[in-house]
C-alpha cells in the first residue's frame, strides 16, 4: 500500500489556517466514495518543520484529479522511504484563482472554506460523478457579494443566486464586469427588471462568459443568474429543478440576520431556514444536496437537522467540521440529500 502526503495551502486568515489540517482530514475522507481506491490511516505530520496530511492508498490518474481539487491542497507527494515524489496536480482552474481572492469586504466567507462545503455538497449529491466534467450548475439562495457563485465559475459550472440587498448585487455586478473587461473574456452583462402578475417583483442580473475566445465561438459558455429578491418568496421566480446542488452560508446572528414575516430583523439562522427551504426544495433537482454553514453558538445543530428531515431530506453523515471563526461565531457545516 503506498503513502502519500499532502502539503496543505497557506491561508490569510490565521485562525482558519491552525484548524485546517483537521477541516482537511474530513473532506480528504468525503472524496472516498469517488475514488477508486481506498483512502485509510489519514493522519497528520510534520515532515521537515511542515505539516502535512498523509494517507494510505493507491490512487490512480483519476483519483489524482479528484484530490486536486480539496480545498486546503497545494502541493501531492508520493512517499518513498524519506523522500518526497512530487506528483502533478491538475485541479479545475477555468479561470485566474484573482476571481475568487481579489474581493475583499466585511462578512466575506474564506475561499478555502467555501470549496470545500462545495466539494462536500457536490460529492455527496448525484452528480458526483461528473464533478470533474462541469456542466453543473450551483445555487446560493443567499450570495452575498458572489464567493459561491465565484467557486463554480471556476470549477466550470453555470451558478444561480438569491440576494435581497440591491447594494451587494450591485457590487458583484461590478466586479465580475470589471473583472472579466480587464481579463479581455467576451461576456455579457445585464441587470434588468422582473415581473410577476403585472407587477415588478425583483431584479435579474445575466451574465455570460467564456473562458476564451475559442471556447465562445464553440458556444461553450457559463451563465450567471443572481435575482435580488427575498429567498422566502420566489414563487414564479425562478424555474423548478434548476439546480443540482446547493450550497449557502445561514446568517452567522452577529452581523449579519435575516427578514422575518413582519419585516423586521431576526438573528435566528433556524427562523430563516424553517421558512427558506420549502421554497428551496423544488429549485434543486432529485439527487440533488444541501450543504449549509451557520454559527453553532446561535443555532443548535440538531434543530437545523430536524427542520431538514421535516422537508423530506436525507442527512449525510460526516466526520466532526465544527471550527472556531472568532469570539462570537463557531461555525459548522451540515450536508443533506434530495432523494433521487
Amino acid at each position: 500500500m503506498s503513502r502519500y502526503a499532502l502539503l496543505l495551502a497557506p491561508s490569510a486568515n490565521r485562525v482558519y489556517a491552525d484548524q485546517a489540517g483537521r477541516l482537511a482530514s474530513a473532506e480528504l475522507a468525503a472524496f472516498g466514495p469517488a475514488l477508486s481506491t481506498d483512502i485509510s490511516d489519514i493522519s497528520l505530520e510534520w515532515i521537515g518543520g511542515v505539516e502535512y496530511l498523509s494517507f494510505a492508498g493507491e490512487l490512480t490518474p483519476g483519483d489524482i484529479s479528484y484530490l486536486s481539487n480539496l480545498s486546503a491542497a497545494y502541493a501531492l507527494f508520493s512517499m518513498e522511504g524519506e523522500l518526497l515524489r512530487p506528483i502533478m496536480l491538475t485541479p479545475l482552474a477555468r479561470y485566474d484563482s484573482d476571481l475568487i481572492t481579489i474581493p475583499k469586504y466585511a462578512g466575506k466567507t474564506n475561499e478555502q472554506f467555501t470549496k470545500l462545503v462545495l466539494n462536500l455538497t457536490v460529492l455527496a449529491s448525484a452528480s458526483a460523478g461528473r464533478m470533474l466534467a462541469g456542466h453543473l450548475t450551483v445555487l446560493d439562495p443567499l450570495c452575498g457579494r458572489g464567493t459561491t457563485l465565484n467557486q463554480a465559475l471556476m470549477y466550470g459550472y453555470d451558478a444561480v443566486g438569491v440576494e435581497i440587498d440591491g447594494k451587494d448585487v450591485e457590487a458583484y455586478k461590478l466586479f465580475l464586469q470589471t473583472w472579466l473587461k480587464r481579463k479581455r473574456l467576451k461576456h455579457t452583462a445585464d441587470l434588468v427588471p422582473v415581473r410577476r402578475q403585472g407587477r415588478r417583483a425583483a431584479r435579474r442580473l445575466e451574465v455570460t462568459m467564456a473562458a476564451s475566445k475559442d471556447d465562445h465561438k464553440a458556444g461553450a459558455v457559463q451563465k450567471v443568474t443572481v435575482l435580488q429578491a427575498d429567498t422566502t418568496q420566489l414563487d414564479g421566480l425562478l424555474r423548478g429543478g434548476v439546480a443540482d446542488v446547493l450550497v449557502t452560508d445561514l446568517p452567522y446572528g452577529i452581523a449579519h440576520g435575516s427578514h422575518d414575516d413582519r419585516g423586521g430583523l431576526s438573528r435566528s439562522p433556524l427562523d430563516l431556514l424553517e421558512r427558506a427551504v420549502p421554497h428551496w426544495l423544488p429549485l434543486v433537482r432529485p439527487g440533488g444536496a444541501f450543504g449549509l454553514s451557520w454559527n453553532v453558538k446561535v443555532a443548535r445543530r440538531e434543530l437545523a437537522e430536524d427542520i431538514l428531515r421535516a422537508s423530506g431530506l436525507e442527512i449525510v453523515p460526516q466526520a466532526p467540521l465544527e471550527h472556531r471563526v472568532d469570539q462570537g461565531i463557531e461555525r459548522d457545516v451540515l450536508i443533506a440529500r434530495k432523494p433521487g
